[in-house]
């Protein structure tokens, strides 16, 4: 990916994002390594606005870490969804309005300027937790339909950005089974058809809204008649009206919920044509998802897979959950939208560099793993039964420091010297850390 110039320059980068704490910005991750004195800062700057190398190159080699860490028995369950790193002034060209999702609620809806990143992440299992982790491997910015105008360039929607990323990881990774999971808004007859027409198909599994247009497979064409085929034949029921409907035969199945409870829902499937104006029709499997005890409201879901099980589907979907805390955890622990760049290659690597050093902690953690254990932050007010990321973050750096500083120490406890620098650090990081 790099020269050997811009590498250099890039790992301290990296291991100053991991050590910082608050804003993680160039001049932050090199106070955290001891370089305040740095002359050639701009340097570093550089390797974010100037520096030739290629994200989606490093997505690639990320994305052949992360399968590792999936047995190979089983599909490679990719979560898409897109969150919005709130960012504004004049230099800021690929800028938009969009709905705040983090502050908004059913009652209020709040708008914000902000960028736009849709994300795909892979979900592994880790050893310190028993629900899968979503680690972040492919991020891109899709600018604003304003920004595209300004540019004269062509507007891609949230649907054309996942087909021309489904395309490349189906490139990447030509033979293993792949799940595309995404939430309503990636219920678009011309995802499903993108990711069904691939050489290998994969099966993506989305939310559904109750009122698609579901039709049936067209009857067998009669010898002899003229005219053009049939794509579609009779319109079926809406998936509203089978909800009500008193003939619709539901089976009661226990899957892992939310927060890794059982819990006992009831479902109702079928096969057909999902049909939307301007597209040719795909079939899918449809799933109605009640809940018995009517504390949950009825969902709708479908897969372009017609042999999955119903329980594969659900629980696919349900996995769909740990791309938010992903999310949450970068705003939290990680500094995401503390970035300061203006120029627009810095913007448009930035964030994805940074979404990928939350993958490579986790990497390292599983690595340091071999020699030790996850040490998990309690308090007599605060109890947790598994690490978190926060956990998992202070492993890391612990080791790094330790690997930096601590390495050629005298085993003699009473004559460890430390250098000026390390203390220095240090210090810098409980002092001034927001």
């Amino acid at each position: 990916m790099f020269s050997l110039p811009v590498w250099a320059n890039a790992q301290i980068l990296i291991i100053g994002a991991i050590l910082s704490t608050g804003k993680r910005t160039v001049t932050s991750a090199l106070t955290a390594m001891g370089r305040r004195e740095e002359y050639d800062f701009t340097n570093f700057h550089r390797v974010l606005n100037r520096a030739k190398w290629d994200t989606l190159q490093g997505a690639k080699i990320l994305l052949g870490l992360l399968i590792n860490l999936v047995p190979g028995r089983l599909p490679l369950i990719i979560l898409i969804d897109e969150t919005i790193e709130r960012r504004k002034g004049k230099e800021i060209k690929a800028k938009g309005c969009y709905r705040d999702a983090v502050r908004s609620s059913k009652a209020k809806v709040v708008h914000c300027y902000g960028l736009k990143w849709i994300s795909m992440q892979l979900l592994v299992p880790v050893p310190w937790a028993n629900r899968m982790w979503a680690l972040p491997f492919l991020t891109v910015l899709a600018p604003s339909k304003a920004a595209n105008a300004a540019t004269n360039k062509r507007h891609k929607t949230t649907v054309d950005w996942a087909c021309q990323m489904i395309k490349a990881v189906r490139r990447w990774v030509p033979y293993r089974a792949i799940v595309l999971v995404g939430d309503g808004a990636y219920a678009a007859v011309a995802l499903a058809r993108c990711c069904a027409g691939l050489s290998v198909p994969v099966t993506l599994v989305t939310r559904m809204r109750l009122d698609a247009a579901l039709y049936d497979f067209p009857l067998s064409e009669q010898p002899g008649k003229r005219g053009r085929k049939p794509k579609k034949g009779k319109r079926q029921r809406s998936l509203k009206e089978r909800v009500s409907d008193p003939a619709t035969v539901w089976t009661s199945l226990e899957v892992v919920w939310y927060g890794n409870q059982k819990r006992t829902v009831e479902t109702a499937t079928g096969i057909c044509l999902w049909y939307t104006p301007g597209s040719d029709p795909v079939p899918i499997k449809w799933v109605l998802v009640r809940d018995p005890k009517g504390q949950l409201r009825t969902e709708a879901m479908l897969c372009t897979c017609l042999e999955a099980a119903v329980s594969d589907i659900l629980t696919w979907f349900i996995g769909r959950w740990n791309i938010e805390v992903t999310f949450e955890e970068l705003r939290s622990h990680f500094g995401f939208e503390t970035q300061r760049q203006w120029s627009d290659k810095a913007i448009a690597r930035t964030t994805p560099a940074l979404f990928a050093t939350f993958s490579l902690v986790v990497l390292m953690a599983i690595n340091i793993m071999k020699d030790a254990t996850v040490p998990i932050l309690t308090a007599a007010w605060y109890h947790k039964r598994e690490a978190t990321f926060s956990d998992v973050i202070a492993l890391v750096r612990r080791h790094i420091w330790s690997a930096r500083y601590l390495v050629n120490s005298s085993r003699r406890h009473d004559s460890i010297q430390f250098q000026d620098e390390f203390l220095q650090s240090i210090l810098d990081q409980v002092c001034c850390s927001t």
